[in-house]
């Protein structure tokens, strides 16, 4: 028997460590590595929006339109030009991953208008793509939009493209909504079959040398999953959907506190790039140490075991917990 074994998105897995989007899944030969080494899944890198537009000149268009406006805002956008995968390309890496590993592959799609993503949706599953992730990233700046808005936005999106596929469908959010439960509601109802918890935004910092605004890029790092514990606990029996946690999963721990949260798998890919793919191996083979050690059968056993639902004190999970950990901090002592 598979100790490790689950499923998410409808699909049999053999460990619950997926890779998650990100630049090792360019290459048809890290996909093998990855397949070798234990990955449950692989999420391709993502197609954004943008290269879809690009393809029709939307972009251009838009560019051209903001220059006139704030000519320094266009230096933030990439040369899509020259960006080294389009969307045809991108169809033709979802047809030889496919080909090439049996682990389920899951296509990815980065944006937050309709657009092409109807039509891209749709060419992702005739390419084969077992499952479709819609990596929702928006930041809304405008004063007039209200939050129910921007949530509607969200949950049209989702079933828009619902409509077009017969897929699964993951959904990737950010953590910055003002009621997580209900978006969370909304969007398995708008046709989520999976929600991924959470999206990193990628904020720029100053270069005070040059005076220039400048990307940035920092790995996760372990402290960052105690977000996505705590709201994964609280919608683990509330929600239909499957939830997977992304951002902060370094450790066989991670994965360990990520199903028994009520997670159904828990993706990584700073780990991968720290530390190399067959760190997949490792991860794999402590989780099936630790349970062996704790007498657990299966990952089944322990998904959810210590979700709001299932432990004796639920309300550590709300405001009942805030002024016990406040008090219970010592001056000198780090903080865990």
């Amino acid at each position: 028997m598979n100790k490790l074994a689950t499923t998410y998105l409808g699909l049999n897995l053999s460990s619950p460590i997926v890779v998650s989007a990100g630049p090792l899944c360019k290459e048809i030969g890290n996909i093998n590595k990855m397949e070798d080494a234990g990955a449950g899944a692989i999420v391709l890198h993502s197609l954004f929006e943008e290269q879809i537009n690009l393809e029709s000149n939307e972009l251009d268009q838009f560019l051209a339109q903001g220059s006139e406006v704030s000519p320094e805002a266009t230096a933030m956008f990439p040369d899509m030009g020259s960006y080294n995968i389009g969307p045809d390309a991108y169809l033709e890496h979802i047809r030889k991953a496919k080909a090439a590993v049996k682990v389920p592959v899951i296509a990815s799609l980065n944006g937050v208008s309709n657009g092409g993503w109807i039509r891209y949706a749709k060419l992702m599953e005739e390419a084969g793509a077992d499952a479709l992730e819609l990596n929702i990233y928006y930041l809304p700046t405008s004063s007039e939009l209200t939050g129910a808005e921007v949530e509607a936005t969200y949950c049209d999106l989702v079933a828009n493209v619902n409509s077009t596929v017969r897929i699964p469908l993951a959904v990737k959010i950010a953590p910055y909504f003002s009621s997580m439960a209900n978006v969370a509601r909304n969007l398995e109802q708008s046709g989520a079959d999976a929600l991924v918890l959470f999206n990193r935004f990628y904020q720029p910092d100053f270069d005070l040398d040059n005076l220039e605004v400048v990307p940035t890029l920092q790995l996760s790092r372990s402290n960052e999953l105690r977000l996505r514990l705590h709201w994964t606990a609280l919608l683990h029996g509330n929600i239909k959907a499957d939830i997977a946690i992304t951002g902060g999963v370094h450790t066989a721990e991670d994965v360990i506190k990520s199903m028994m949260a009520g997670a159904k798998v828990a993706m990584t890919t700073s780990a991968l790039l720290e530390h190399g793919i067959d760190y997949l191996k490792t991860l794999n083979a402590d989780v099936l140490k630790w349970m062996e050690e704790h007498d657990y059968e299966s990952i089944q056993q322990m998904q959810g075991s210590m979700s709001a639902k299932n432990v004796s004190h639920p309300a550590a999970f709300e405001r009942a917990n805030y002024m016990k950990v406040l008090s219970s901090y010592t001056a000198g002592v780090p903080a865990r």
